[in-house]
């Protein structure tokens, strides 16, 4: 190795910026969609934690916030409708090294992938899971979602639903989700913020974003005036933390419950046998 050579290996590295985990690709989403900034609060948060881009994954299902891995520098798989968590569980329990995101929306999420949200919070894998929730199917011209309100009138479901909306939140904390939060795609710093936390929690990390869909709900811009921060400090004690998000107005925003449930795998433990004493069992 040349004196030169030696001497720029030995340089340190200059510091992740956000440019650095976007890939060439340019986002495609409509106008105004909430989820352009989440994808920079995701970029941000990686920044902010500097992450090699390489050590990181994103998966995702199907919808308009399921574009986000393609939209990053980092390793991405695109999966099937309501799939995502499914896959990036066997990734990370396979590769426990890399660090796990998981991209998905109110439909993909809470409607077809609803029982994989509910095992994985059980499971509590080390992965990080951001819904962006915008109350409505976008990518599919509008139909309601599980989160939409029940009187909500549209042209696909004329007077409303009438169906009690999901409440996500509620689910991943009986579920045994180990980080609990709720963001605002207005505030992309903020954010920013909570994923880098989630992200840096260990155990299953839930973080429900309300991205306003401004083509198929307009009335959503008034969103920015109603967020605000959740009144009190995250808990650890699921209890309390069940009552403020059963009494919340689906506003908060903040870290609402930090567990410290151990995360899956456990431990490896020191094997009790060995292959030759399993075989003494079934000699003949």
């Amino acid at each position: 190795m040349t004196p030169l050579a030696t001497a720029e290996a030995a340089a340190p590295c200059a510091p992740l910026t956000a440019q650095d985990y976007k890939s060439d690709y340019k986002p495609i989403w409509c106008p105004g969609c909430g989820d352009y900034t989440v994808l920079s609060s995701v970029t941000k948060a990686l920044a902010m934690l500097q992450l090699r881009p390489e050590n990181v994954a994103v998966v995702s299902g199907i919808g308009c916030s399921s574009r986000i891995p393609a939209y990053t520098a980092c390793y991405g798989f695109h999966g099937v409708h309501g799939r995502s968590l499914a896959a990036a569980t066997g990734l990370k329990v396979a590769r426990p090294d890399l660090t796990v995101l998981v991209a998905s929306g109110d439909g993909d999420g809470y409607s077809i992938g609803g029982n994989h949200f509910l095992h994985a919070c059980r499971r509590n894998v080390d992965l990080t899971y951001v819904v962006m929730d915008n109350h409505v199917y976008g990518m599919t011209k509008g139909q309601p979602s599980p989160t939409t309100e029940p009187d909500w009138d549209s042209k696909l479901a004329p007077g409303g639903t009438g169906l009690r909306s999901f409440h996500p939140l509620v689910i991943a904390l009986a579920s045994g989700a180990n980080f609990v939060a709720r963001a605002f795609s207005g505030d992309p710093n903020g954010t920013a913020d909570i994923l880098a936390q989630a992200i840096r929690h260990p155990g299953f990390s839930f973080v429900e974003i309300l991205s306003p869909c401004v083509t198929f709900r307009p009335e959503q811009r008034g969103w920015k005036e109603r967020v605000h921060a959740a009144p009190v400090e995250a808990t650890d004690d699921p209890a309390r933390a069940a009552r403020r998000i059963m009494t919340d107005d689906g506003f908060n925003l903040g870290v609402l419950y930090a567990g410290d449930r151990p995360a899956y795998p456990p431990p490896a433990r020191a094997a009790s046998a060995t292959v030759a004493d399993l075989e003494t069992e079934f000699a003949p």
